[in-house]
């Protein structure tokens, strides 16, 4: 519904003399953001910053929606919201400006140490100990990303954490991580980003889960060049969502109209909105209309390509700081005069700003070029012109005056190349190398929690098997198992696709929402994407959520938000953030072309930052999601689709075993060659070498249990080195993750050297596994295909 709403403030709210200082602080911070963006820009052109994306035009509109954004909230944004940022108190201009120029100095750019570009925000959320911190306690920014209406399903997560926190009774004792639920998620998206299915499928979940997701779009008419008569139907967002209206009988979202230059009636209507969603939990889209763009898309070009003269001069007209200007003016809250003085002030500060976070970027820079200089004048060689070409590589780079880190590598590079033999040799060596170490630390480091929380430091402990076990089912197992986690960590949640009421198609959870609620073990709709999404936001917020994908194979429906923000998450906030989902889910062979993937390659390269783990039973699947909730590193769990009804002994201490991760395990040992596997596949390889044997070929099957990490103590090269052959199997397609295995073993871990014949992959078909069992049978490795490879091998 549109609002037209016009300033109302309450007497006993604010005296006059503080409502006229409030106005006049949001007047300047409006004023440094737009200079801000204003310098930005220049600052690309001229070279010392490789891009910008600046959110001039969207002051006033993100100065009303700050004022409400309380401590516990979260917002899950893009890369235009500097002003919110602001306004907020959690970015200073400084730090806006390191963030420009890529300062890898976390004190300098708090958000992401110049891994992200400008405008991409975070907020620390665990300590060096990988310990949560008090985020009821305090605003919280979850880490920005480029990707188009990526923040989505991070968002919905957020917003949904907030229900979990309100309506699980196990929960009410951590009161660090929520204050019952109060908190919103503000989420922030441009209007022509809305055309992704991101943002249609996270629209519709949150309007059926109720959740307190505040959404701003902020419609500018563009998205890049194309207009919004091209990206949305009815040219309106707003007008396209009206059947998710909410009334008084039904679920859905509340809608709201307002003007982008409107100061006024967005405070109001933000005040009375966010404060009916704390209390309710009705998610609401706030359309914000009539924004501008007076310097355009980005800094990649102009737009006055694409606008024709009279929207440009729309646009100056609407701008909103001149409107807020002329309102201010209008009211006799400030005179033209006071309003130029902040002008002329708040230009000053940013001119500041940018000069001390240009200094902090580069004087460190200029105190390695002095110091790599100093080595270069007092290099000793034998003859004049190799002397006088590295004094002019020396003067080069002393003369450089915005030189960079790679400039210094370079130069000490090229000196190398020229005097091998120089007596200098040793020491300029040793500060390259210096610079490569920190450099890795400022460009390479925390893809994955590196201290206490690190899945690797989690100590092992055996599964304890009593002789009188029983032996039940694979399902079984884990249906224990998880019952046992519910019952004794409150923080736990499962939920996906039959999740909740038949316990999931495999049974892993048969009975367990009845016993633990369904709060806590619950279904949701066919909606990979924010099913991710969900499991995204409740990680953040400190919780442990077990999230599935039904098959493999539909892995691919959430691929992007586990890809482009989780695998990247401790990534990107060097460390400041933790994002510990655990994806399950079930694949390799059963009998249909969508229900047996096993697309491994592309999992492994596309997870870089999560841990695949491969377990090739329940048992080990057991183990894996123990070692994983002990640490805060995120996964995939792909258990085997045709191992849930195989039978396996259970153990006793069902919670306490661990199964470390990227340490393969030998499952039969042989002396003639080193079969390497994983999952459902090692039961073929055990029954091809049960008649190997027969014939004298003694086979050592390894199981490598993770993908990623993989082998990281190089016991696959320690079995090459007795049997001398190798050959990795697997269901994935040729060059797959048998290929990928190869690459580790035989050039990472120089396992070449140990070979007498060739290295062998033997994969599935290039293609979708056939339908049936015959369709099984020759679209993935079978034993006689392994028994026949394997022999000619040891023949050679």
């Amino acid at each position: 519904m549109e609002q037209t709403i016009t300033l109302a403030y309450k007497d006993d709210m604010l005296s006059y003399e503080g409502f006229r200082n409030q106005v006049l602080e949001d007047y300047r911070i409006a004023m440094l953001s737009r200079e801000a963006s204003l310098i930005g820009r220049r600052e690309v052109l001229t070279g010392k910053a490789k891009f910008g994306i600046f959110g001039d035009g969207k002051e006033i509109a993100q100065i009303a929606a700050a004022k409400f954004f309380k401590a516990g909230d979260f917002r899950a944004g893009y890369y235009r919201d500097q002003t919110f940022m602001f306004a907020a108190g959690l970015a200073s201009v400084e730090q806006f400006f390191s963030q420009l120029f890529a300062d890898p100095e976390i004190t300098n750019d708090p958000f992401s140490a110049g891994r992200q570009m400008v405008s991409h925000f975070a907020t620390k959320q665990v300590d060096e100990h990988g310990k949560w911190l008090d985020l009821a306690n305090r605003k919280n920014i979850s880490s920005d990303m480029a990707p188009t209406a990526s923040q989505m399903p991070r968002a919905l997560g957020l917003a949904f954490a907030s229900k979990c926190f309100r309506n699980t009774p196990e929960l009410r004792s951590f009161d660090n991580l929520s204050h019952n639920g109060n908190e919103i998620c503000f989420c922030s998206i441009g209007d022509a980003a809305t055309s992704e299915g991101h943002f249609w499928e996270t629209v519709n979940a949150a309007g059926v889960l109720q959740v307190p997701l505040a959404i701003f779009v902020w419609d500018d008419g563009y998205g890049i060049s194309v207009p919004k008569s091209f990206q949305t139907t009815k040219g309106s967002i707003s007008a396209a969502l009206e059947g998710f209206q909410k009334r008084a009988d039904t679920n859905g979202i509340e809608i709201y109209k307002l003007k982008a230059w409107d100061y006024a009636g967005m405070c109001e209507v933000f005040e009375e909105a966010l404060q009916k969603m704390r209390e309710t939990h009705t998610p609401a889209l706030f359309h914000i209309e009539e924004v501008t763009q007076p310097q355009g898309h980005s800094t990649s070009g102009s737009h006055e390509r694409y606008k024709d003269p009279k929207r440009l001069e729309w646009e100056r007209e609407w701008d909103c700081i001149k409107k807020f200007r002329e309102w201010i003016i209008s009211n006799n809250i400030a005179t033209h005069d006071e309003l130029f003085s902040i002008d002329y002030e708040a230009k000053n500060n940013v001119r500041d700003a940018k000069s001390r976070a240009w200094a902090k970027f580069l004087n460190p820079i200029k105190e390695l070029v002095n110091k790599c200089s100093g080595l270069l004048s007092q290099i000793v060689v034998n003859d004049a012109p190799t002397f006088n070409y590295i004094q002019q590589l020396a003067s080069d780079l002393q003369h450089n005056v915005e030189p960079l880190r790679r400039d210094i590598l370079r130069t000490l590079s090229l000196v190398m190349e020229v005097a091998p033999y120089s007596p200098s040799y040793p020491e300029i060596k040793a500060f390259y190398d210096q610079l490569l170490a920190e450099n890795k630390s400022n460009y390479n480091s925390y893809l994955y929690n590196e201290g206490p929380k690190s899945a690797l430091n989690v100590e092992v402990i055996k599964p304890l098997v009593q002789f009188d076990a029983p032996t039940v089912n694979g399902y079984e197992i884990l249906n224990k198992y998880f019952d046992s986690l519910f019952q004794h960590n409150p923080l736990v949640f499962a939920f996906g696709e039959d999740v909740g009421q038949i316990g999931d198609v495999n049974q892993g959870f048969a009975g367990l929402q009845a016993k633990h609620g369904i709060q806590r073990i619950f279904d949701t709709g066919i909606r990979e994407l924010t099913i991710m999404g969900q499991a995204i936001g409740l990680a953040l917020r400190g919780l442990r959520p077990i999230a599935e994908i039904q098959y493999l194979d539909y892995l691919l429906y959430g691929l992007q938000p586990l890809s482009d923000d989780v695998a990247t998450t401790h990534f990107r906030t060097k460390g400041q953030q933790s994002c510990p989902v655990i994806i399950r889910t079930r694949g390799h062979r059963l009998e249909g072309i969508w229900h047996s993937g096993s697309p491994l390659g592309m999992i492994i390269n596309a997870l870089r930052g999560m841990y695949v783990c491969v377990p090739r039973n329940m048992v080990q699947a057991a183990g894996m999601y123990n070692t994983l909730l002990k640490s805060n590193d995120p996964a995939l769990v792909i258990e085997c689709l045709n191992g849930y009804r195989l039978k396996e002994k259970l153990p006793v201490n069902l919670l306490e075993f661990n199964v470390p991760l990227g340490i393969p395990e030998v499952i039969r040992e042989g002396s003639d060659i080193t079969v390497v596997s994983y999952g459902s596949t090692l039961r073929v390889i055990q029954d091809a070498a049960e008649r190997l044997e027969r014939h004298h070929i003694s086979c050592e099957i390894i199981d490598v249990q993770t993908l990623l990490p993989f082998d990281i103590h190089h016991k696959i090269v320690e079995s090459l080195k007795k049997t001398n052959r190798i050959i990795f199997i697997d269901e994935d397609v040729p060059g797959g993750a048998a290929a990928y295995m190869f690459n580790h073993v035989l050039e990472e871990q120089k396992g070449y050297q140990w070979l007498d014949v060739s290295a062998r992959t033997l994969t599935a078909k290039a293609h979708r596994p056939s339908y049936g069992s015959d369709g099984d049978y020759f679209s993935k490795p079978n034993a006689e295909e392994i028994f026949n490879t394997i022999k000619e091998m040891v023949n050679e």
